[in-house]
């Protein structure tokens, strides 16, 4: 509320002199009482999930506590230099020819060396240009402490720009760089605006660009020296480091801690002066930065550095380059120790004996152990030594952790541990005896490293220490470590200034410890295991599992002939309030699909939990610059549905354990007296609701002439014969047929007299009506009446599609036991056409009559109908089950069903409405057919089919006309919808103006589509269209019309129901965006004459206000009963004329087999009492009966069309006790198995129900019959009879 200028509220409309308090509690008190906020957004896991019982027998710990590990002591080395700079100026002084650096070219030959005098006095130029040249003597660009950005790519510019480059400039930003530095050929490749300046990179700081080449550096004056203060504690480099989510965070490393690094691994490593190393790893991080840059710059050692390019193009360069310069030490990933042997075939003369150390970067990962022993036993005949082979751990904020030394000749190698992966999962080490595809086996990564002190804590919560026999984090105290994440302060004090406890969770000393996160366990003689990486760690029901473990595992079980060794990606995703580990490969061009399964099924191993395995095809996955495959994007990729995989294997039966318990249905011990008395109790009335009273009118004598309704067009005919009742149009908008009274009363003379004198009928038969929509089929209904023939209608076979639709037609011939059809001339032909004669026998067809020329004659007499309980016509469908009912229609039903819509919509002889619908059943045929000869109005009809070849021609009519009233069905408001929905402009464009329609009712026998409502009253919003306009009717076989929102009356109301109380048969309401939230749509307005009541269809017992239950209906238009040749008496009796079993014996009902419930509103009727809202959830015969709830179809699917942008229509089914989901899909084929596990997961998810069957099909393949409902049991007999023809089909089993 406003406080005015002069002090007075505002916004308070008074409507009495109530004070305005009260007022507000009174309007507080009738709203609907809202649960509280936590009932709603506390996650209802604990009531769904079932949680696994821990299993007994799962391995414990059982060692004493862990004792910390010292490293040897750091060496006093009497020489050693006060900074790495003063051993660089050293070197540079007194080794100046020494060679420092040597470069290859991208075929493997060497393009240049460097020598330390030149090093040194680049570094010397360098440093001069950025403290003097960049800016003014007075405001210079850079100061020291300042953070600058090296970009130089590996070798290939185009390989910097990785995915995660964003992630990076996020980094740069946040260390408050804003200058780069890089060379002249990465500087080329970076792409340009138009005015040649270098892109803003996307989340990148403005950045200032300098090149490092020799030509644009200045040399310093003779008198200049640089500053070189003994190393401290301030920053010397930030190296950054990518997250398992794929945020990069810059780990500080400072000027004492890099010296001290350099001095350990010196030490470590045995590193001498002049020795020769052979790096292939990134030396601006990690290992290659430590060992290929700092470490050897510290001991004057020639680094050949052989970048990622060259290995790719020959991937033997290191091995040569290592026997061309006897080099002493190599530097390696598990990655080129394969790629090596892979191509050694070619290379006999190679010698590796100089090699006193191979260093093995990522030695630590549990797949290393086959790379170095398949390595070993290639290259032993080269001169390799098995004792050289140093594997080692390391970690972005520690730094190195360990590392292996080397052996002496001839001594024993380390032995290897071989782990239970059960145990591991646990976190327990056990050895493993039983079976190997459950083994890890793991080689020891060496002592920890000089000068350091080693813990092992457990992984989560507080750094407790571990057993002895137990995996957790290694954390380690150094001075040779990193000192803080840049700028994070936060998560700094949680992983560098760590506190172990004991079990008693007292600390144990005042050192703080530095996480590594890696965990691992210390073996015998301290030796250091590593079994993997906490951001490697996936947990599923409560076990641990480690992506590297199962990627070694993986490519253990079998010699890897379908997949790509190093191409292998592990992540976990959220499925069902637990984790699932997906496995990623990419496939081998030449495997087969049965070899892909083969590997995938293998993948299923129980110790390694539920795994979700799939293929896909080669250099499909990211990358990372350096060839690896990028986890978080392919993480990504795979839960947006891009990931285009070639095979995929669910099993969510086996893998999905916490499901939560079947419902058991419990026996109805409660009668329907006790429950009526129980809801009066609660102060709840009887859930029932009627329209308003049909009443006496003013032209009750007119009714009372004629009661029937082919004595309407016989007095209107005589009354005003030139009122035009019927304007047909066709697809260009234009009028191809009108009819006046006396026109239509001619026409249906004609017909009669044709039909007595060629037809050779009795009084009472079933004639059958062909025709397509328009005025001819209104003219033979009526024809047929003043024969006293009983017309069925039925949809004509659609030429195009004979086989599938004449079926159909045959059927209600053969049922209705017609002895005529009258038709068209097209359509005879058709009948009686080879084409015809494929699918039916075309012998045995009745008389058919063409009524295109008839000649001009009148009947003797007309009839009338002795009694009006007498039989109107037949009244054929298809139901959405696939099931055909005809139901019989007497004249008085029609009559006060055309009396109640009349009523309801205000329809006189001066008023005019737009039908777009089917005429061929239910409420589409009554308003075509019936309603304007009894109510005089003008009625402008649209077949739908004519929308197929102009879709705004039902708008566009509606404009023109400017039409208050108009008809229509799903299936037309959802081709506007998707085809008409970018068009809006265009249409305004040519004066389309829908302002004048007052009311759009959808005609249905189904649940309102709200979605599609609401979509379509957005979109064409523009073009005038009232919010308040669209509105739903329903009907049922047994009544055609139960609901139509007329003139009078509220707006339909909208609730949120609670979907899982709808499975279990309740309904609460909840507010809007409650989880789990379900919103319906009121069905429209009670028909007058109507009565509606909500009844357990158990018991039979009248339910309570806002109860679930079946809608039952007592009104004077209600059908009469089947009509069937099998005389199943008892279904009529029990559909037809059934009553209630307590409360009101007396009442006749009629079942609809709908669930829904009523509610009363807070909105006034036109009586002016308060409103009883009908809402429609959904057909009993379609429900799924699944894990003991009941399902609704359209729910199920709703959540599938979600779940992938690329799913355009779907439908599902049960097929035995298995769910069935049929996806069509509109985008390429490629993504039919993106939507495998999305469409599984979010059935899961939101319904908790395990999809048995996933089939992926063309656009189209879903049936759909001409109300826009779906024929899931015509697809569910075509899924069984195997003529779906699908893109994919996903057996997860």
């Amino acid at each position: 509320m406003l406080d005015t200028a002069d002090g007075k509220r505002k916004g308070v409309p008074v409507n009495s002199r109530v004070s305005t308090k009260i007022q507000q509690l009174l309007n507080t008190l009738k709203r609907p009482k809202r649960p509280p906020l936590s009932e709603f957004f506390l996650d209802d896991s604990e009531e769904i999930v079932e949680v696994p019982q821990l299993d007994p027998n799962t391995p414990k710990p059982e060692g004493r506590q862990i004792v910390p590990v010292k490293g040897e002591p750091l060496g006093v080395v009497s020489n050693w230099p006060p900074a790495l700079q003063a051993a660089l100026a050293r070197w540079g002084a007194t080794q100046a020819k020494s060679p420092a650096l040597t470069a290859l070219d991208i075929t493997g030959k060497p393009l240049y060396t460097l020598t330390y005098g030149k090093l040194w006095s680049r570094s010397l130029k360098l440093a001069y240009t950025l403290l003097n040249k960049l800016g003014t003597k007075t405001e210079p660009v850079l100061q020291p402490g300042d953070r600058v950005a090296l970009v130089y790519p590996n070798s290939d510019p185009a390989m910097f720009w990785d995915a995660g480059s964003q992630q990076i400039g996020f980094l740069l930003g946040s260390c408050g760089v804003s200058l780069a530095l890089t060379s002249e050929v990465c500087l080329k490749g970076l792409p340009k605006t138009q005015n040649g300046e270098i892109v803003q990179f996307k989340g990148w700081p403005r950045m200032k660009w300098v090149v490092t080449d020799t030509k644009y550096l200045t040399k310093p004056s003779k008198d200049w020296q640089p500053h070189i203060p003994t190393a401290n504690t301030d920053t010397a480099y930030i190296e950054y480091k990518a997250t398992k989510e794929g945020t990069v965070m810059g780990v500080a490393v400072s000027k004492i801690a890099m010296l001290t690094h350099c001095q350990a691994l010196t030490q470590a490593c045995n590193y001498c002066e002049g020795e020769t190393l052979v790096n292939v790893l990134d030396c601006k991080k990690d290992m290659g930065l430590w060992h290929g840059v700092l470490s050897s710059v510290m001991n004057r050692i020639h680094t050949i550095t052989v970048p990622y390019a060259v290995m790719k193009a020959c991937p033997m360069s290191w091995v040569q380059r290592v026997h061309i310069h006897k080099a002493r030490v190599a530097l390696v990933k598990c990655r080129d120790l394969h790629w090596a042997m892979m191509a050694h075939k070619d290379q006999k003369d190679t010698n590796l004996s100089s090699i006193r150390m191979l260093i093995v970067a990522d030695g630590a990962n549990p797949w290393s152990v086959s790379s170095c022993d398949a390595f070993l036993n290639v290259f032993q005949s080269h001169g390799l030594k098995p004792e050289v082979i140093c594997p080692c751990a390391t970690s972005p904020e520690a730094l190195t952790v360990a590392i292996r030394r080397p052996g002496a000749r001839g001594a024993p190698l380390p032995a290897r541990a071989i782990l239970s992966m059960g145990g591991l999962s646990h976190g327990v080490i056990r050895v493993n005896t039983e079976d190997k595809n459950s083994a890890l086996t793991v080689q020891d990564v060496g002592h920890i490293m000089p000068g350091a002190l080693m813990c092992i804590v457990k992984p989560d919560g507080p750094p407790q220490l571990c057993k002895t026999d137990e995996i957790g984090e290694i954390v380690i105290n150094s001075r040779a470590g990193g000192t803080m994440y840049y700028g994070l302060p936060g998560v700094t004090k949680n992983t560098f200034e760590v506190i172990p406890v004991n079990q008693a969770g007292t600390p144990i000393g005042d050192v703080t410890f530095t996480r590594t996160g890696l965990l691992g366990f210390v073996g015998p003689g301290s030796l250091v295991f590593v079994v993997g990486k906490t951001e490697g760690l996936l947990s599923v029901s409560k076990r641990r599992h480690n992506a590297d473990d199962l990627v070694a595992t993986a490519l253990a079980v079998e010699p890897v002939k379908t997949v790509y060794r190093g191409r292998i990606a592990v992540f976990s995703v959220t499925v069902f309030y637990d984790e699932r580990i997906v496995v990623v490969a990419e496939q081998r061009p030449d495997a087969s699909e049965e070899d892909s399964f083969q590997w995938m099924s293998h993948r299923q191993h129980p110790s390694s939990g539920p795994v979700l395995p799939c293929t896909c095809p080669a250099n499909t996955l990211p990358k990372t610059p350096l060839g690896g495959i990028h986890i978080c994007e392919t993480k990504q990729s795979f839960l947006d549905g891009n990931l285009h995989p070639c095979n995929i294997l669910m099993c969510p039966h086996t893998c999905v354990t916490n499901l939560p318990k079947p419902r058991q249905k419990q026996p109805v011990d409660v009668g329907p007296a006790s429950m009526l008395v129980g809801n009066l109790v609660a102060g709840k009335r009887i859930a029932q609701a009627t329209g308003r009273e049909l009443g006496t009118l003013d032209d009750q004598d007119l009714i009372r002439k004629h009661q029937f309704l082919s004595e309407s067009l016989q007095w209107r005919a005589q009354a005003d014969p030139d009122h035009v009742l019927y304007v047909l149009l066709n697809a260009k908008g234009v009028v191809v047929c009108t009819a006046t009274c006396a026109q239509l009363h001619k026409r249906a003379e004609k017909i009669t007299a044709t039909l007595l004198e060629r037809g050779g009928l009795n009084t009472g038969d079933n004639v059958v009506l062909l025709y397509p929509p328009g005025i001819d089929l209104i003219a033979a209904f009526y024809g047929c009446l003043y024969a006293g023939v009983i017309p069925v209608t039925v949809r004509p076979p659609h030429p195009q599609n004979l086989a599938a639709t004449l079926p159909t037609v045959r059927m209600i011939i053969d049922v209705s036991k017609a002895a005529c059809i009258l038709t068209t001339q097209p359509l005879m032909r058709i009948l009686r056409s080879r084409e015809a004669a494929a699918s039916v026998n075309v012998k045995t067809w009745p008389t058919i009559i063409d009524t295109d020329d008839l000649p001009k004659k009148r009947p003797p007499s007309i009839y009338k109908p002795p009694t009006a309980e007498m039989l109107a016509y037949l009244d054929f469908s298809v139901s959405t089950t696939g099931m055909l009912t005809g139901v019989k229609m007497s004249h008085a039903a029609v009559s006060t069903l055309c009396r109640s819509i009349k009523l309801q919509c205000e329809l006189y002889s001066s008023r005019q409405i737009a039908i777009c619908l089917d005429p061929y059943c239910g409420l589409g045929f009554v308003l075509w057919c019936l309603s304007s000869v009894y109510s005089g109005h003008q009625s402008i009809l649209i077949p739908p089919l004519e929308l197929e070849s102009s879709l705004p021609l039902w708008l566009s009519t509606l404009s023109q006309y400017k039409i208050r009233d108009t008809f229509c069905s799903y299936s037309v408001m959802e081709l506007c919808t998707k085809g008409l929905g970018t068009q809006t402009e265009i249409l305004k464009a040519r004066g389309v103006n829908l302002s004048c329609v007052r009311s759009c009712v959808v005609i249905a026998e189904e649940r309102p589509r709200l979605g599609l409502s609401m979509s379509f009253s957005k979109l064409f919003k523009d073009l005038g269209l009232s919010s308040r306009a669209v509105s739903t009717a329903f009907g049922s076989r047994v009544n055609l019309a139960i609901c139509l929102q007329g003139t009078s009356g509220p707006d339909p109301s909208t609730v949120y129901v609670d979907m899982k109380s709808l499975r279990h048969d309740r309904v609460r309401l909840v507010e809007r965006g409650a989880p789990q939230s379900l919103p319906l749509m009121e069905s429209g307005t009670i028909l007058p004459g109507v009565r509606v009541i909500i009844v357990n269809p158990e018991t039979r017992g009248p339910l309570g206000d806002s109860h679930l239950g079946e809608i039952w209906v007592n009104s004077a238009h209600s059908a009469s009963g089947y009509y069937t040749i099998y005389g199943e008496e008892n279904l009529q009796a029990d559909h037809f004329n059934t009553k209630l079993s307590f409360g009101d014996p007396q009442t006749v009902w009629a079942r609809t087999g709908y669930l829904g419930f009523i509610k009363r509103t807070e909105l006034l009727d036109a009586s002016g009492d308060r409103h009883d809202a009908l809402f429609v959830v959904g057909s009993l015969d379609e429900t799924l009966e699944l894990r003991g709830l009941r399902y609704h179809p359209i729910d199920i699917e709703t959540s599938v069309s979600r779940a992938h942008r690329s799913i355009a229509e779907s439908a599902v089914f049960t097929w035995t006790n298995l769910l069935v989901v049929v996806a069509e899909l509109s985008g390429s084929e490629q993504e039919a198995l993106d939507l495998v596990p999305l469409v599984t997961n979010v059935v899961l998810e939101e319904h908790h129900l395990i999809v048995g069957v996933v089939v992926i099909v063309d656009p189209g393949v879903i049936p759909i019959n001409s109300r826009g409902e779906k024929q899931r049991m015509h697809l569910r007999d075509s899924f069984l009879a195997d003529q779906l023809d699908p893109i994919y089909v996903a057996y997860n089993m």
